[in-house]
């Protein structure tokens, strides 16, 4: 014969009461957080494979903001490259126009303005650094802002201060991209098909040129000898205007690259969320099912504890 006792109805009761009340609380955070469980501990085996998807789906995220950050500074360098080509362009017309219209009256000054025009593109800034300094973003790759600085300096390769490192970029797994430029790279090979002068050599030429009493100054009705010199250094403007050109053309490549790079990761996060989601999001419905039965269950714990105070054995004793 089975022994019944008090104390052990009470146990037996409460023991269900709270077995219904942890169900409560359960369904009740499945409902609020829309979640299975809020720790790794809730998955069960499952957390090892939950674990790696979320490894992946950072690692991803990663490489997201990696590309974002590229994207913006190939777009910053794009303006300054265009600032660059429509100088060296205008800079060309004005030559052009000297020999055009037989008057050098206004072409040191528009050399100067196409002149400051570059510089401040190679000066050019994106997130507090410069963009053609190399590693050294804090300082200025270039010192000079006139054509009378640049024909002051000793030489051209002086006036830079930029270092050799250009930015590299890990965008992806196993691909990195060289995304940066030097200040000192816009080089050009002259006539003679060997030597190698940065596009500013053009400008300090001209300058000098012009400020040379034997040959300038290049102002008012040009000689002969001026119309041939200026002739000179179109084909030069011309080679140094490819120059910057192209690379334009590599930057433009390259933000079409990262752009294509970055879709794949957008669709790669949006695979591995849903992957996650699978094995992370509670089933609403069931959820609150759930609930509503741990409720009643609650509610019926509750209410036998009560109806045990009316048989207890001493009301029999009494």
């Amino acid at each position: 014969m089975t022994r019944v006792s008090t104390n052990g109805n009470y146990q037996s009761a409460l023991l269900n009461l709270m077995s219904a009340q942890q169900a409560q609380q359960d369904a009740s955070n499945r409902v609020s957080t829309q979640k299975v469980a809020t720790d790794l501990t809730g998955f069960g085996r499952g957390a090892e494979t939950l674990t790696a998807l979320k490894g992946a789906e950072s690692r991803v995220q990663g490489f997201l903001d990696t590309g974002e950050v590229v994207t913006a500074r190939l777009e910053a360098q794009d303006l300054a490259l265009t600032q660059m080509i429509d100088a060296l362009a205008a800079a060309r017309e004005a030559v052009g126009s000297v020999l055009a219209s037989d008057s050098s009256a206004t072409l040191m000054l528009d050399l100067e303005g196409q002149f400051q025009s570059i510089s401040n593109g190679l000066n050019a800034r994106h997130q507090g650094g410069y963009l053609f300094a190399g590693a050294n973003t804090t300082q200025k790759p270039v010192s000079v802002g006139t054509l009378s600085d640049l024909a002051a300096a000793p030489t051209v390769a002086s006036t830079f201060s930029n270092d050799q490192i250009k930015p590299v970029s890990r965008v992806a797994e196993n691909t990195s991209v060289e995304t940066g430029y030097l200040a000192d790279g816009f080089t050009f090979v002259e006539a003679d098909g060997v030597t190698e002068s940065h596009i500013f050599q053009i400008f300090r030429d001209i300058k000098a040129y012009s400020d040379d009493p034997a040959t300038g100054p290049l102002t008012g009705k040009p000689t002969q000898a001026q119309k041939d010199f200026l002739t000179q250094q179109l084909s030069r403007l011309d080679k140094a205007g490819t120059t910057v050109v192209n690379v334009g053309s590599r930057n433009g490549s390259l933000q079409k690259r990262v752009d294509q790079i970055n879709v794949s990761h957008e669709a790669q996060k949006l695979s591995l969320s849903d992957l996650v989601s699978d094995r992370t999001d509670a089933d609403l419905a069931q959820a609150i099912t759930d609930l509503e039965l741990s409720q009643i269950a609650v509610q019926a714990s509750a209410q036998v504890i009560s109806q045990l105070r009316d048989v207890s054995l001493l009301n029999y004793l009494r």
